[in-house]
């Protein structure tokens, strides 16, 4: 959850009206319909460990708005994770359809993930790359 998170706010900062509306072709989401996507995706683990059901609830929120809600839930999320001894009773619930937590991984993490590096190449060629001092890898940023 905290690589997530990291990736999301530094693929997500600064983004510019131009970066927002940006999208490579027809077939694709816009950056900011990306970021919409992400913030639903967000909503999935959070809720599976608040121990929530899935409900289409669909607000409108600005760049801003969508960004800060979207680190808030995954924070949240990877808090109550942190201090779970058992994260199998944390069920991804849509409906009567319960989940394991597990598929959170391969589902709603990785897919936001693979996100997050659309919106990094999105914004990279629209001329407004990431900070070149984010290291992904060690979740740092160089001095």
């Amino acid at each position: 959850m905290d690589a997530l998170g990291f990736r999301f706010y530094w693929a997500s900062e600064d983004l510019t009206e131009k970066d927002l509306a940006y999208k490579p072709s027809d077939a694709v989401r816009t950056s900011l319909e990306t970021i919409e996507h992400i913030y639903d995706l967000s909503l999935i683990v959070l809720n599976s460990t608040l121990k929530k059901s899935n409900a289409r609830d669909k607000k409108e929120m600005s760049y801003s708005e969508l960004r800060a809600q979207t680190l808030l839930n995954l924070k949240q999320a990877a808090e109550i994770l942190r201090t779970s001894e058992d994260i199998s009773q944390f069920k991804i619930i849509f409906g009567t359809n319960e989940i394991p937590y597990w598929n959170n991984i391969n589902g709603p993490i990785s897919d936001a993930i693979w996100h997050c590096g659309q919106l990094t190449s999105f914004r990279r060629t629209k001329g407004n790359p990431i900070n070149s001092k984010v290291n992904h890898f060690n979740g740092t940023v160089k001095k």
